[in-house]
């Protein structure tokens, strides 16, 4: 079954940071923004089976299954490969996620995060790739793919091995599109040239590209001071040929709201535009960052209970503003309710979880002397 990538809505609300409220999902408020979302034309909900604990598959139950007409939206999840340790998981999770979804079929259905290693053997071991296709023949899944946080040889691997894959989900911005750690612009590279349609991730880099220096931002507006610096972001993204759709992982109806305007009349990047990107890729080049997207990946199962992407966040505002006490105050407050860096005691889960591949036990270390010094 092929996917019209002109069909496929540009913009996708993806379900990984909803707004909460009291410690729950804020089902009100996710219902409003599915409103926005689907009033400006749009229909594509993205979730998976690990988002806010499982609870992000239970609002989606709740806040469009329960309200829409089944043949109104599409629902994307996820197959995650670290909750497979046998050929019956793969049923029991899928079975678990039509229950908590309300659903008896995904439009869209993936392997989660395959990446070299653990989660690629784990998805090969227990014939993953060919179950996923007899779901699709018993009409339990419309659309088969994969997410992907690997390299560029271990895609070309997968796709030459598995060619039944309809699409692949990336990360992609213009800040990762040099990065030989994501590589994004030698994945799309890949995919384009096979004209396998992709589902985009992360296109501003976990709301870091929403959020620019004043330096950075400057620039941008300097040229089109109507448009939000968000806007920037995911105009690059959809300025490229073979994008399906865009996920946005929006948690506020002024974000939606942002969105929509940004698509209902999209507008391609300029020649002139795309050169002020380059302007602020050189910026922010000049300091090196740790690349966390705060996917949280880490948190669940850390052993200590640190707040792990939050104290990245604080590492990388003091990376770029050595005098700011900003971040210190920020970690202060932070570990008033978590625990502090300094307990990390180097076990390396966060580490094999982290899709960025990122030195995490280094970074807590760091935070240490950053951080705990100071007082």
């Amino acid at each position: 079954m092929s996917i019209n990538i002109n069909e496929m809505p540009k913009i996708g609300f993806g379900l990984m940071r909803l707004p909460e409220k009291d410690g729950k999902i804020d089902i009100e408020q996710v219902s409003k923004m599915a409103d926005i979302y689907m009033a400006a034309g749009f229909n594509y909900f993205d979730t998976a089976y690990v988002y806010h604990s499982g609870n992000s598959e239970k609002a989606v139950k709740k806040a469009i299954v329960e309200r829409y007409p089944r043949d109104s939206f599409t629902i994307a999840t996820k197959l995650p490969a670290w909750f497979i340790h046998s050929f019956e998981d793969r049923d029991k999770v899928f079975e678990e996620q039509l229950d908590r979804c309300g659903v008896d079929y995904f439009d869209f259905y993936l392997l989660h995060s395959l990446e070299d290693g653990n989660n690629y053997d784990t998805y090969e071991k227990y014939d993953c790739f060919n179950w996923g296709i007899k779901k699709r023949e018993e009409g339990k899944i419309k659309h088969f793919g994969f997410s992907f946080h690997g390299t560029p040889e271990l895609l070309v691997q997968v796709l030459d091995k598995h060619p039944e894959i309809e699409f692949v989900q990336i990360q992609l911005n213009y800040a990762d599109w040099d990065n030989k750690i994501v590589y994004s612009g030698e994945l799309y590279e890949i995919l384009r040239d096979r004209q396998i349609p992709m589902i985009i991730m992360e296109p501003a880099k976990g709301g870091k590209l929403a959020n620019l220096d004043d330096e950075c931002a400057e620039i941008l507006k300097a040229i089109r001071p109507e448009k939000s610096i968000a806007s920037w972001a995911f105009r690059y993204v959809g300025s490229l040929p073979g994008i399906a759709t865009i996920l946005s992982g929006m948690s506020t109806p002024e974000q939606m709201e942002d969105n929509m305007k940004t698509f209902t009349d999209f507008e391609p990047l300029s020649e002139e535009e795309l050169q002020a990107i380059d302007k602020v890729k050189e910026i922010m080049n000049r300091v090196e960052l740790a690349g966390c997207t705060a996917c949280r990946y880490c948190v669940e199962g850390c052993p200590m209970g640190i707040a792990i992407p939050d104290v990245i966040s604080a590492v990388n505002t003091k990376r770029k503003f050595p005098g700011d006490m900003r971040p210190q105050f920020f970690y202060n407050g932070l570990v008033d309710r978590y625990s502090h860096a300094s307990d990390c005691i180097a076990c390396g889960q966060c580490e094999g979880v982290c899709p960025q591949h990122l030195p995490i036990i280094s970074l807590m270390q760091e935070a240490v002397e950053k951080f705990e010094s100071e007082g």
